[in-house]
């Protein structure tokens, strides 16, 4: 029977050391003196030896099962994982240790993030190259991997798995398992990526009222109208508009309304999410409070905790019916408020960026923190003029 993780952890050591065995030749081995290493017995050219895989607890059940089979799979190669060095080293698999380098990216990166590059990896890598020893990669394979991806037409897909594959690497040269890394040099024999198209967004403010008084016009539920008014006149992102919940709004009723978009739902690495001093801070406009007011009046909220439960693809649906499509998106009101503001207030380009929550060029961690507070004031002035630039 196979060995558990509860009979590991139980096993005691005894006057004299003995073998817990798993399955396939691999054991667990606990010395008198109450050592535990995981152990490995094969056989090549027709010699019974045995390898090291290990110790417990550093090795877990989990990670000695992937080890035994990593050795196995060189020994069916005809290369002994225990004679030379190089042999060792290849005995880690590309899977083996993509996953390893993912797990330590995981405190910061986000889920999604993580989900993204794991899932990549998963369905373009490792079914071509992930059970082959690190060691034995060369870029002729890795540049097979890349082009199999381009021919389905996924050029930009194609140069992040590149990175990927080369970030795994570097990560196996840091931990000797590699000498080089093979991704590396594969960049240039890939296909250019396509031009970079930005979202379309309209860039005048006649543009943009004409966009509002259209989308008024045609119809559908009012509070996919108001969360369009809402999201130009915040130019925040739709994740934070379609996330907002109504205690991230303090003092509505005073002269310094405020929406504290909390930095979990921000667009931030996975470190910064937790601390509150990376909140985004959206003064609101008198038309922005006048929008969250309509809302709560009529009681559009009634089923759901969000502001404006809508779904996703509302608002776009309505500026396509408003007969926008192809020259604005939802996404686009933050173009539209950068280039109107910029100018027309051009000694404001850092209140502006922060405004949008983007980092101001050339401003340090620090510098940003401190700014946080001293351009709140001069943000608000630009949101309220905006706000009165869109409702004339």
């Amino acid at each position: 029977m196979p060995l558990s993780n509860a009979a590991v952890k139980a096993a005691r050591p005894r006057s004299r050391a003995y073998k817990m065995f798993d399955e396939r030749g691999l054991f667990l081995f606990v010395t008198p003196g109450g050592l535990r290493s995981w152990r490995l017995k094969y056989r090549i050219d027709g010699r019974e030896k045995l390898l090291c895989l290990g110790q417990w607890p550093d090795v877990q059940l989990i990670d000695a099962r992937d080890r035994a089979e990593e050795a196995r799979g060189l020994i069916g190669q005809g290369v002994d994982p225990s004679g030379t060095n190089r042999a060792a080293r290849q005995i880690r698999t590309f899977e083996s240790v993509a996953r390893e380098w993912h797990a330590l990216q995981l405190e910061r990166w986000t889920d999604r993030h993580a989900a993204d590059v794991l899932d990549s990896l998963a369905r373009d890598v490792f079914s071509e190259i992930g059970t082959l020893p690190i060691g034995a990669i060369g870029a002729p394979a890795v540049l097979q991997v890349l082009r199999d991806v381009e021919r389905r037409g996924s050029i930009e897909t194609a140069r992040r798995i590149r990175q990927r594959i080369s970030a795994v690497f570097s990560f196996a040269i840091a931990e000797g398992l590699v000498e080089n890394d093979p991704a590396a040099i594969v960049g240039k024999a890939l296909r250019a990526p396509a031009p970079t198209r930005r979202q379309p967004a309209l860039l005048s403010i006649e543009d943009a009222r004409g966009l509002l008084d259209a989308a008024e016009r045609a119809g559908g539920p009012p509070i996919v109208r108001l969360a369009s008014l809402f999201l130009a006149l915040t130019a925040v992102r739709m994740g934070a508009l379609l996330g907002a919940t109504w205690d991230e709004f303090e003092g509505l009723d005073g002269d310094t309304p405020l929406w504290r978009v909390p930095a979990a739902r921000m667009k931030l690495a996975r470190a910064k999410k937790g601390d509150r001093a990376n909140d985004h801070l959206v003064p609101l406009s008198a038309a922005a409070v006048a929008v969250l007011k309509a809302v709560k009046e009529n009681g559009y909220d009634t089923h759901s905790s969000l502001v404006f439960p809508i779904r996703p693809a509302a608002i776009g649906a309505l500026y396509a019916r408003a007969g926008y499509a192809g020259r604005h998106v939802p996404h686009g009101w933050r173009a539209t408020f950068s280039t109107i503001l910029n100018e027309l207030f051009r000694s404001d380009r850092a209140a502006i960026d922060m405004a949008l929550a983007h980092t101001p060029k050339g401003e340090s961690e620090s510098e940003g923190a401190y700014n946080r507070a001293q351009l709140l004031d001069r943000r608000r002035e630009l949101f309220q003029r905006w706000g009165e630039l869109l409702i004339t």
